[in-house]
């Protein structure tokens, strides 16, 4: 069920539908990612195997059509197609026109396995291309033995039946921008548009102020523009009539290359018209900023910020409302952004000089206001806001969607610097890793655009999550190890000289009360190895309950005491350790006794010689026993 604000719809734009061809040269006809339908064909006759061919081919056809799957995916499984039938086409040389699905001799399983081995080596070590082409031949040849009316060879659909050996390869994640670059990149595309909109403030003005170049003359900048505005002139007669050399302020507009090497009066004319066009009109690169800024106040993806139209925009008291459109996931998305504060939207462009602030619905606005007037040349209703005015090589003008490649030839020439790849889907990310910050991992509140598997498989492997991740991981295995290492208190004589001292200031520091002291001097805390601080409160049991560990695990124990006079018992329990030691494995007795044995290594290690020896002949004497439960005395490796 979808989400609140999110519809699924059929994305395929209204083009004729040609529909697809099985006759002579195949085609079919599939949406690309802006819904725009594209048609693909595929000519058999261009392969010695054109029996083969055909048969991929309308197995090809059936499949893109039935599964209404998209141009990037009817693209690749063309691709596998050519690919295997030139493969065949060497191959068989001679007998590849008798090659068929059909037919045992000649005998293709064995081609097709030679030729998914020989992918591998077409492409950089890693690449998913090579199983994704195999995955796709063997897609179409078992598309053939599900129809019981086409025949198909024995052997070739049990080898196509089956998974193929190539490695799917691994596909390298885009990381976010850090912090400092998105901030960079924000300050960057407000200082472009900034100088966008004094460029064609100041060329409007100029157009106003013109006349017509055949009254005026073809030498002065105003009235080239006036006819340019008023499309007087077209710009294919304005690069012929314009006489060179140029005044300044117009071969100011030409570039260094075109007007220092030397180029013909035609090519610096077409050059000449397009900087005059630039003046009134944004291109490409001036939309880059645009989307750089709606793309990190959103958080949306560079596909639906740059598919936005004039019907998708909705202003409100309170901010905008934009529909937008993700035409891979075949959704709607209605999103209502408001704004930072209750002024007038145009009053921040001044706020924005000196500290960039990311509000949707102003900078919605001054996309807007660049591009009005090439909405209304446009001639179709919704028309795109992502509006672009370029000069075709016939020297034409022409109003268009913004195609906004080369972004990061934007990047280099404003000057800003990134760390990685310039590609602006880092940018999604960024915006993503923060709102998964700002909403503690949530991800069904981070993921309020896509899916959940998308968020998982797709945006949680950024450096910053990661590196929370790996916080919270070592955050709880750190608590969780104090609990588990901290060992017994370890008293020498003098320390215990100061238990009895009834003021002694270090009793609040050990947690201990007057009465806890007092039992510990006299025994009643007596576990057996150590002493006890609360055998009621013991990490291993039930708060309430009396230890049922003790006094096996008391060497491991938060709350153990140990005395002086725990020294004979303590050496007994190290003999009886190392007993165990030698009839169990190294990784069973670690796995039990391995934190017991290392504090008790430690607590024996702090004791003199003379008070080894001392406690040694204790024992020998017999006044000191070890007691220990009776399942102590068997251990079970399991």
């Amino acid at each position: 069920m979808a989400r609140r604000g999110e519809r699924r719809r059929d994305f395929r734009h209204e083009d004729p539908d040609l529909g697809p061809v099985r006759i002579g040269v195949r085609q079919v006809v599939t949406p690309d990612s802006r819904g725009k339908k594209r048609v693909l064909q595929f000519d058999p006759s261009q392969f010695a195997c054109q029996m083969l061919a055909a048969e991929l081919a309308d197995e090809w056809v059936e499949y893109i059509e039935v599964t209404s799957r998209r141009t990037g995916t009817a693209s690749g499984h063309r691709q596998g197609l050519r690919l295997f039938c030139a493969f065949v086409d060497e191959q068989l040389a001679g007998r590849a026109p008798e090659a068929s699905l059909a037919r045992t001799d000649p005998d293709l399983s064995t081609v097709l396995l030679s030729w998914e081995q020989s992918l591998p080596a077409q492409w950089p070590r890693g690449s998913t291309r090579p199983g994704a082409l195999a995955a796709n031949i063997r897609i179409l040849i078992n598309r053939r033995q599900r129809h019981p009316d086409r025949d198909l060879a024995l052997r070739l659909g049990q080898i196509a039946g089956q998974d193929h050996s190539l490695a799917w390869g691994v596909t390298q994640e885009l990381d976010e921008f850090s912090r400092k670059d998105k901030a960079a990149l924000v300050k960057a595309a407000w200082d472009d548009i900034a100088r966008l909109r004094k460029r064609l403030k100041t060329g409007w003005e100029m157009a106003e102020a013109g006349g017509h170049p055949a009254e005026h003359g073809w030498s002065r900048m105003p009235d080239l523009l006036w006819a340019l505005a008023r499309r007087a002139v077209p710009p294919r007669e304005m690069a012929k009539k314009v006489s060179f050399p140029l005044p300044p302020e117009l071969a100011a507009l030409i570039p260094d290359n075109v007007r220092t090497e030397g180029q013909s009066c035609g090519m610096r004319g077409y050059f000449l018209v397009r900087g005059l066009l630039n003046q009134l009109y944004p291109n490409e690169r001036d939309l880059h900023a645009f989307r750089v800024l709606l793309v990190a106040a959103t958080g949306h993806s560079p596909e639906e910020v740059a598919g936005l139209t004039e019907e998708a925009v909705e202003f409100t008291e309170g901010g905008v409302r934009l529909t937008m459109i993700k035409n891979r996931a075949r959704r709607i998305h209605r999103r209502a952004f408001t704004r930072i504060d209750a002024v007038n939207a145009v009053q921040h462009v001044r706020e924005y000089a000196d500290r960039p602030r990311l509000e949707v619905s102003a900078i919605v606005r001054q996309l807007m206001d660049v591009t009005a007037r090439l909405r209304d040349l446009y001639g179709e209703s919704p028309a795109p806001l992502f509006l672009q005015g370029a000069l075709t090589p016939s020297c034409e003008f022409t109003v268009g969607r913004g195609r906004l490649r080369r972004f990061g030839r934007w990047v280099k020439e404003m000057g800003v610097e990134l760390e990685g790849r310039a590609d602006i889907r880092r940018l999604r990310k960024s915006v993503k890793v923060e709102k998964a910050v700002a909403f503690g991992g949530r991800i069904t509140d981070i993921a309020d655009d896509h899916h959940e598997e998308t968020f998982r498989g797709h945006y949680a492997q950024g450096t910053t999550l990661r590196m929370i991740s790996g916080h919270v991981i070592t955050t709880a295995q750190q608590s969780w190890f104090d609990k588990v290492t901290v060992g017994p208190v370890v008293l020498d004589a003098a320390a215990e000289e100061a238990l009895e001292e009834e003021a002694a200031p270090a009793l609040a520091e050990l947690g201990l009360s007057a009465e806890q002291v007092e039992d510990l001097r006299s025994g009643a805390l007596e576990m057996g190895v150590t002493s006890c601080r609360d055998p009621f409160d013991s990490p291993f049991s039930r708060s309430g309950d009396l230890c049922a560990v003790a006094p096996l695990r008391c060497l491991e124990c938060r709350n153990a005491w140990i005395l002086p006079s725990h020294l004979p018992q303590l050496l007994l329990f190290a003999d009886h350790l190392d007993r165990l030691r030698t009839r169990l494995s190294p990784v069973h007795f670690h796995t039990l006794w391995g934190q017991s044995a290392a504090n008790l290594a430690a607590v024996l290690a702090e004791r003199t010689e003379m008070e080894t020896a001392a406690a040694r002949r204790h024992i020998a004497e017999g006044a000191a026993t070890l007691q220990l439960p009776l399942a102590a005395r068997a251990e079970f490796d399991a």
